[in-house]
């Protein structure tokens, strides 16, 4: 297996040597692994990537090769069996179908009944419309339809309907060495840049050289000047996983054009909406996150600040604590999103979703009122627009 694991690295371009794969033997063999999943991740990770370009990669090689992965424990301190979650057939319904079926009446009422299915249930359900299961019409389950619903036990998404995801899900870094498909990018970026000489003489001014030399008879007369700095600061906040995994690659692109034209450039990712927790490693997002507020108190209100999402997800995840599809939020995300519009003096949303499409779906509209008409799509028509917006 461990062999396996080594060509799938070498063939996905990551450059890992006969050295460093034999090291780790020895690291696993010396029991630093402590034969968990995790820890030999960890271990695998420092011993064969030499350059965090490389991790996402390293990623996803890893999750392809060693498979054992882990859900997360029951929201309301029951577990659910896994066999009832075995998907058995999935429901297809037609438009006029989808239309019959009436959503729950709220998320109060959604949450209160699925404790109560929760407390009544004894096996697994398929193709009903009222317990946890598969292929039904449910709001509770797998693979079938509900305009309003908790997802349990599914690979992805179907019907893009779930207003919380009762799964512990994992979501890849951007890889900041995607080759650009288009300079374009790059050079709508540029326009956010400026720059001035700050610090000590570090560089050679070789007109002022010339000068001072021709002045001083022909002696060499050197002169040195700051470097200059972008003085522009700017702070990315990056949607990922679930909706936002067709626009992977537009993603990718601007993420590598952004590293390379801002030297300082700081990113956080969030899923669906901002919350009291970001991070910058999707894979440790469970257990290395970082306090929003602490974002609030270490970025000054000077950045430039860049929020990049679809914005598409249940309203609830904006406007109600405990909305979040992934966890129970103690206040609404539109909450963190005033907070966080508030303090930066100069902030935009760019959506890959087209432009034409927003109005279809109600949380683009809510985001859009919370960045008060400051999104914008990602074009480069709209990047200009953006970047104008965010100079004015």
């Amino acid at each position: 297996m461990f062999s396996n694991f080594f060509y799938k690295l070498k063939r996905a371009d990551v450059p890992v040597s006969v050295k460093e794969y034999l090291t780790l033997l020895e690291a696993v063999q010396a029991g630093l692994g402590n034969y968990a999943v995790t820890d030999f991740y960890y271990l695998s990770r420092a011993t064969l990537v030499k350059d965090e370009r490389h991790l996402d990669r390293f990623d996803q090689v890893f999750g392809h090769v060693f498979k054992g992965l882990e859900y997360l424990n029951d929201l309301f301190g029951k577990e659910i069996p896994e066999e009832w979650l075995r998907r058995m057939a999935e429901l297809n319904l037609t438009e006029e179908e989808k239309a019959e079926i009436e959503a729950m009446g709220g998320w109060d009422k959604l949450m209160e009944t699925l404790k109560q299915r929760m407390e009544e249930q004894e096996k697994r359900h398929q193709g009903g419309n009222k317990w946890i299961g598969t292929a039904g019409r449910s709001p509770f389950g797998a693979y079938g339809y509900n305009p309003e619903g908790v997802r349990i036990g599914q690979d992805g998404n179907r019907n893009n309907r779930a207003v919380k995801v009762w799964d512990k899900r994992e979501f890849r870094n951007l890889d900041d060495s995607v080759e650009i498909g288009t300079r374009n990018i790059k050079m709508a970026l540029r326009k956010l840049r400026r720059f001035a000489r700050s610090g000590a003489a570090t560089e050679l001014d070789m007109g002022d050289t010339i000068r001072s030399t021709a002045r001083n008879g022909g002696y060499l007369d050197l002169k040195m000047r700051p470097e200059r700095h972008n003085t522009v600061n700017v702070l990315l906040f990056l949607d990922v996983g679930g909706s936002m995994d067709p626009y992977t690659k537009v993603m990718e692109e601007l993420f590598s054009a952004a590293r390379a034209e801002f030297k300082h450039l700081e990113y956080f990712y969030f899923h669906n909406c901002p919350y009291e927790k970001l991070w910058k490693d999707n894979w440790r997002r469970h257990v290395d996150a970082t306090q929003t507020w602490d974002v609030l108190h270490t970025y000054g209100p000077e950045y430039k600040a860049i929020f990049v999402g679809d914005a598409s997800m249940s309203p609830y995840e904006i406007a109600m604590p405990g909305g979040s599809v992934e966890h129970m939020n103690q206040e609404a995300g539109g909450v963190w999103m005033q907070r966080l519009t508030g303090h930066f003096r100069r902030a935009a949303w760019l959506n890959p979703t087209p432009e034409k499409y927003w109005h279809y779906t109600q949380s683009v509209g809510m985001i859009r009122d919370l960045m008060e008409d400051r999104m914008f799509p990602l074009t480069l028509d709209g990047l200009d627009r953006a970047i104008k917006d965010l100079m004015a």
